[in-house]
Formats: structure tokens, sequence, C-alpha cells
């Protein structure tokens, strides 16, 4: 691989603006966050929703709103969370798909996120990623634990390729809970992926202090990177965020110090299988 994905999570489900005055929760931040992120080097906007009172949301019509939003005033790739809160019902989860986004999120597990438990039961898996395959929508199959790399087999054995037939990892590390955020667990997972379709990619994201090891890391074993105030709220010790684009600015150089740039918005869509905008 000559080139680098990122993907910027901009905002998340956690983090409260009251806290993190810089994070984007409405829809003229996000679109002013994600035109930023671009022009530094950003391919993908993985998307999480506030409402009126900057909780999260699942709203059918904010999303879709945010969608055409997104694909009027930039060129990324368009990645709705079909995680949500940990709360939100899977009903409203796979409504999500409604949105008609370019990719969609699709967890392989369930797993403990802090004190709580991000339920994804395999009959609910196998609706997400039925459901995208009927509607052409790529899915990035979030991985929290080495194992749900396993369950990623079994789903694609039994229920085939995802739409474009390309299928694409994020290993999701550092979460309390799931897997750790260190180069001997990133190595486990990239050395399960062999077990993957031939071709198959991925990505890697370091929650909070784990930000920066995984995306060295990850760079050098050759995956892509995720980036965002989603993930981490501190650029540095005792220095907060100031920026997604901060970030995003940060993983490119990055990339380009390990001579494999950010990939071009059209170089995205062709690895990932997704359809031109």
């Amino acid at each position: 691989m000559t080139t680098t994905l990122i993907t910027v999570a901009p905002t998340g489900a956690e983090s409260r603006k009251s806290d993190v005055p810089a994070l984007p929760v409405t829809l003229e931040e996000l679109v002013a966050t994600a035109r930023d992120c671009e022009a530094v080097g950003a391919g993908v906007v993985h998307v999480h929703l506030r409402d009126d009172a900057a909780q999260p949301t699942l709203d059918l019509g904010r999303l879709k709103e945010a969608v055409a939003a997104l694909r009027a005033e930039t060129g990324l790739i368009v990645q709705l969370s079909t995680g949500g809160a940990v709360t939100d019902p899977e009903a409203d989860r796979l409504r999500v798909l409604d949105a008609q986004p370019d990719m969609a999120s699709c967890t392989m597990g369930t797993v403990n996120f802090g004190d709580d438990v991000f339920l994804n039961r395999w009959g609910f898996i196998v609706e997400l990623h039925t459901r995208m395959q009927e509607r052409g929508i790529v899915p990035e199959y979030e991985i929290f634990d080495l194992g749900q790399l396993t369950t990623l087999r079994r789903l694609l054995d039994k229920h085939g390729l995802p739409a474009g037939g390309h299928v694409h990892v994020d290993l999701v590390m550092g979460v309390p809970g799931g897997m750790p955020g260190t180069v001997a667990a990133l190595a486990a997972c990239e050395a399960a992926l062999r077990d993957l379709p031939e071709g198959t990619t991925f990505s890697a994201t370091g929650i909070g202090r784990t930000s920066l090891p995984v995306l060295l890391a990850s760079l050098a074993a050759g995956g892509h990177l995720r980036v965002g105030m989603e993930d981490t709220v501190t650029y540095a010790k005792g220095q907060p965020v100031e920026s997604n684009a901060q970030l995003v600015a940060r993983a490119s150089g990055f990339a380009r110090l390990a001579q494999r740039p950010p990939m071009t918005a059209a170089d995205a869509r062709a690895m990932l299988g997704i359809a031109n905008g």
C-alpha cells in the first residue's frame, strides 16, 4: 500500500459539549469540520449526530440532512455510525441505513464499553450486513477484540462479501473492556486478518492516550488510520485538542513521513468499492 486512507470521527456519542467546547455538534459545525479535515487529508467522515440539546440522536431526518449536506459541501466518503449510543435500540440503529450513506459501521460483537455494554447480537449483525448488501452500502467492520475477526470470517462465509466486494475493517483499540491499544495487540489482529479474503484492508483507531501508539503501529504494519475527537480530546498531555483538523493534519504528517501520503477521495472509493458520488 503506497497511500493511506484517513478517516475522521469528529463527534462520537460520549463526550459532552459542555466538557469539550470544540466538539462539533450542530450540522453547521459538522460540515465546517468535514471541509477543514478534507483539506488536510481526510478521505472518510464517520458521523454521529447530536440533537438541539447536543445529545446523541439517530433521528432519520437529521441523518438524511447530514448526508446531503456533507455530499454537497465535501468530496468525503460519508460513513454513518450504526452504533449510535450504547442505549440505542436495534430498530433505530438499523434505520440509519435509510439515510443511504456511502458507508456504515457494522460492529462484529458485543463488548464491555467502560461501565456500559455495547450490545451486538449475531442476528443483528447479520441483519445489518445483509441490508447493506441489498442497498449497496459499503460496511466498515468494527473490531473491538481479536475474536470478532473470527466472527467476521463466519459472517462472510455464511452471507457473502459486502456491497462493493471489498472487506475493510477498523480495529478499535484502547476501549476499556476491549483489546488494548498496543503494538502486540495490533500485530495479533494483523495475523488474524490473513484468514479473511485476500485484499482485506484495515484501519486502526486508538482511543484516548493510545491514539499515537496505534497510529504509528498501523502505519508501520501497512494499515490505515482513523483519528478524531470521538476517540481522543487530548492532543498531548495537558493539551486539549483544538479541532478535528488538527488531528487529521498530524495523521497526514505521519503518513507522509512513512512515505504513504493521504489517499485521494477517488482512490479511496476505488479501494473500498464505493461508486463515485
